[in-house]
């Protein structure tokens, strides 16, 4: 599902997606740096400031780092993120629209599904990968436990409430190809131009990853 797309086959690698809101494009370039040097080298930038195309823009010249674009809720805005270089689409919800002019574009998308009713829909759309928001008052893990069993070939992106201390609890769902969040680029950080502290918290999370891989190793 993922091997023949790019943006899909890096967030599969990674297993943590930075979720960055970013009001000013000027701080694109050095939080991308900042991810980039802590070993996570995706990036979704969301559409919620005038500055998010830019800063898709700015960050997609960074080599290496796979871009995207996140609260997309409107086919404009599938547009305006591929125009600035978006390698990849998430959105809250899940909007037929949304997903159709993706498709035009060429550029995957990851809807967002709260029930077994939205997952249906997005599978109706030919979406195998889904968000799963807001994860936390969604019912966190146990509920994402559930919902994989009468569905085994989905794979989720849980994001909303996911942290650095509950991200490897999702991690270790067989369900879960990558997790999102945004304890690593807090915005009061970014503002702060604490770029420093970004690159150690991607770095604890990229670790969060290996460890994890580890302990699944040693235990099997």
């Amino acid at each position: 599902m993922t091997n023949q797309i790019p943006a899909l086959v890096a967030i599969a690698d990674g297993r943590v997606v930075p979720v960055v809101v970013l009001n000013n494009a000027a701080d694109a370039i050095p939080l991308g740096r900042a991810l980039h040097a802590g070993h996570l080298n995706i990036a979704e930038v969301t559409f919620r400031t005038p500055a998010a195309a830019s800063a898709i823009s700015h960050m997609a010249s960074i080599t290496d780092l796979v871009v995207g674009a996140g609260t997309v809720i409107r086919p404009d805005q599938v547009d305006q993120a591929v125009d600035a270089g978006a390698q990849f689409i998430v959105s809250p919800g899940l909007s037929a629209e949304v997903v159709e002019r993706c498709n035009t574009r060429g550029v995957p998308v990851i809807p967002g599904v709260a029930t077994a009713s939205d997952i249906i829909a997005a599978l109706d759309l030919g979406i195998e990968i889904m968000k799963f928001f807001p994860a936390e008052t969604s019912g966190g893990v146990p509920a994402l436990r559930a919902l994989s069993a009468p569905f085994p070939h989905v794979r989720f992106v849980p994001t909303g409430g996911v942290s650095a201390q509950n991200a490897t609890a999702y991690l270790d769902l067989p369900s879960v190809m990558a997790v999102g969040g945004s304890w690593m680029v807090s915005p009061t950080l970014i503002q702060a131009g604490d770029f420093t502290e970004i690159t150690k918290r991607a770095r604890s999370a990229a670790e969060l990853v290996t460890h994890g891989s580890q302990a699944k190793t040693k235990g099997s």
